[in-house]
């Protein structure tokens, strides 16, 4: 099993395979396209026997949550805008919560890296839990179509790099660096839609109130 896992993952044309799947979902992330979704379903199964292989073990744990968050992610862009009244609008949250997020998942990453380190061979454990945790907060923000899920992603993947570099996947490095831009575009993206829809609703209100 495992010369067959490692087999696998040494073939270039997978690992592009899923770097071209995964860049496609961030590229339709960023422009609301909800197929989006089904483009991070392939990246993520792929990835989940890369990371594995080369003992990035929380990164492909992650993985297995991604697959989830896609179903997730598409339900909630699919069939929560079917139901009347229920339509999920891009939203910003307060800088007070992400404070509170930010503090809490620090916290978690280094008690998951100290676990990692005392209780298996995986590599740059406190990193890879890092990027780990926060992943699977961001994702969670993604799919709940909060504005900035984009800044979280810059950050990750900017460490994401070295760390995948670490590791010789210099094709999913280079990913990484592609991601961090479309990061900085999907926030731009986004911002902009939030501030017509907020602008929107004000003239709506204001049309709604005069006699």
């Amino acid at each position: 099993m495992t010369e067959t896992i490692a087999y696998f993952t040494q073939l270039p044309f997978w690992e592009l395979i899923a770097v071209a799947s995964a860049l496609i979902y961030v590229v339709l992330a960023a422009k609301e396209n909800i197929w989006c979704w089904p483009a991070a379903l392939i990246s993520t199964v792929i990835y989940t026997v890369i990371f594995y292989d080369v003992y990035l073990w929380m990164e492909s744990l992650l993985q297995v949550y991604y697959f989830a968050m896609a179903i997730y992610g598409w339900y909630c862009w699919y069939y929560i805008n079917k139901r009347p009244q229920k339509t999920l609008y891009i939203q910003s949250w307060s800088l007070s919560f992400h404070v509170k997020a930010i503090l809490l998942l620090s916290i978690i990453s280094m008690v998951v890296g100290l676990l990692m380190a005392t209780n298996t061979p995986t590599h740059y454990p406190y990193l890879d839990s890092a990027t780990t945790v926060f992943s699977v907060f961001t994702t969670y923000l993604v799919a709940q179509k909060v504005l900035e899920n984009w800044l979280y992603w810059i950050v990750i993947n900017a460490v994401s790099v070295y760390l995948y570099l670490a590791k010789d996947l210099e094709p999913t490095a280079a990913l990484l660096v592609l991601y961090f831009f479309m990061a900085l575009y999907g926030y731009f993206q986004w911002s902009t839609k939030f501030k017509q829809r907020k602008q929107n609703e004000v003239l709506t209100e204001t049309s709604t109130a005069q006699p």
